[in-house]
């Protein structure tokens, strides 16, 4: 098998969520503990972090790899969709899975999967242990890929489970009110197993004060312990104060933008301060370090990311009611005189919540990625007319961002979001 060849079968055979949705979703662990169990149970042989959350996993996930890979750690991690290359989901120290092994892994359990019949993410989870075991890394962190209790990362049982914040997305699957999808992401919570909450919700606190007590595992609201407050703000950088029982007690430097990380950082703290009871040895340096570098040690990508400082031009891939509010507090910091807006989403999302956040001053660029869920441009015109908005659909991401670059003054800003797999399109990412 080639590379191409081996992604055909993998995109051909195995039902994928993010091209196909809901019918992709398998609704217990059974085919990913039968697949690790015949793979010699590799998640069994490294200890791990668990992150589930609505928004910040993926950003608290790689801080947490840079500051493990900066303290001198083997440090696999795990995230999901991918933005350009399938391997971008299973790294070490930075570093993509290489195609020789994923290409050896599908050839030798072919007849396997041909048995169990799993999902692409089920055989993209045990593909991922299955490496993280091999090559004998020292932690991983592994991101849920869609709620927590059912997802197939859940076969893990971690040092440190962590629970980023909460809000609606996936509502379809997850259920329509903040305490069952709060229920569905305390499902990662194990027992004995410390888990951090890193943003205090008090409508959905008492659903994992309930679920920690049942199975005995230390709870820890971040936020109440950690008070971390914005001193700075740059373009592709921020810094940081915190303040640990009114006391401050570290300056940071962190290389994401977006004012949503002030969220996210209490509980990467509070996990980096778990692991070292833990025995793992995290100085201030590596901790300064690798905060001030996550990009460069882990290749993120895609989170209020700068493309161009001329006009400005910034991807995000926040997608939900939640991260699109953020998303737009902080365009308005930015004063420009105009902001043109690459918009795409996907059809099985309610985004009636969405357009209402979206400024009716705006220009808009209403576009659809290549894939079988991305809501047809023309629908999405159609909807955003109808909330106030204005615009013009273009069949697809490169024509839309093209008419954007064409239209925009040097002073003005740029804008591309609304989904993933919008940003994942973008050329110059």
């Amino acid at each position: 098998m080639t590379y191409q060849e081996c992604l055909n079968y993998l995109y051909s055979q195995l039902p994928m969520f993010q091209r196909v949705g809901s019918s992709a979703l398998t609704k217990n662990l059974d085919n990913t503990l039968a697949l690790s169990q015949a793979l010699g149970n590799p998640q069994q042989y490294f200890p791990a972090v668990h992150i589930a959350g609505t928004n910040g996993k993926g950003s608290s996930s790689n801080m947490l790899a840079a500051v493990l890979q900066s303290a001198g750690y083997k440090t696999g991690l795990y995230t999901s969709p991918h933005l350009k290359e399938f391997t971008e989901r299973i790294k070490i120290n930075g570093t993509d899975i290489t195609q020789a092994y994923l290409i050896q892994f599908v050839e030798e359990n072919k007849p396997l999967f041909e048995t169990i019949k799993p999902s692409f993410f089920e055989m993209t989870v045990a593909l991922a242990f299955k490496y993280f075991a091999d090559e004998k890394v020292d932690i991983a962190i592994v991101e849920v890929g869609l709620g927590g209790r059912l997802d197939s990362t859940n076969i893990i049982t971690p040092l440190v489970s962590l629970i980023t914040n909460i809000s609606f997305d996936h509502e379809a699957i997850l259920g329509n009110d903040l305490k069952t999808i709060a229920g569905e992401k305390a499902g990662i919570i194990k027992k004995g197993v410390p888990v951090v909450i890193s943003k205090t919700q008090p409508e959905i606190a008492e659903v994992f004060e309930e679920v920690a007590n049942n199975l005995q595992a230390p709870l820890y609201f971040a936020d109440q312990e950690l008070t971390v407050i914005a001193t700075k703000s740059e373009i592709d950088r921020q810094f940081f104060s915190v303040k640990k029982e009114e006391e401050t007690w570290l300056e940071l430097e962190l290389s994401l933008a977006g004012a949503y990380q002030q969220y996210n950082l209490p509980g990467v703290l509070k996990v980096l301060d778990l692991l070292q009871a833990a025995n793992f040895k995290i100085t201030e340096a590596a901790l300064k370090q690798g905060l001030s570098q996550v990009n460069q040690f882990t290749g993120f990508k895609g989170r209020w990311q700068v493309l161009n400082k001329q006009p400005l031009t910034i991807c995000d891939t926040g997608h939900n009611a939640d991260g699109v509010k953020q998303i737009v507090q902080q365009l308005q910091t930015l004063k420009a005189p105009k902001i043109h807006m690459v918009l795409g989403v996907v059809q099985d999302k309610d985004i009636t919540e969405i357009l209402k956040l979206l400024p009716p001053e705006y220009r808009y660029y209403f576009c659809q990625a290549n894939l079988p869920r991305a809501l047809p441009a023309a629908e999405l015109l159609a909807k955003a007319q109808k909330a106030g908005l204005t615009g013009i659909a273009f069949a697809d991401v490169k024509s839309a961002y093209k008419a954007a670059k064409n239209a925009a003054a040097p002073e003005e800003v740029i804008f591309i979001g609304g989904s993933t797999f919008v940003v994942a399109e973008i050329e110059d990412l």
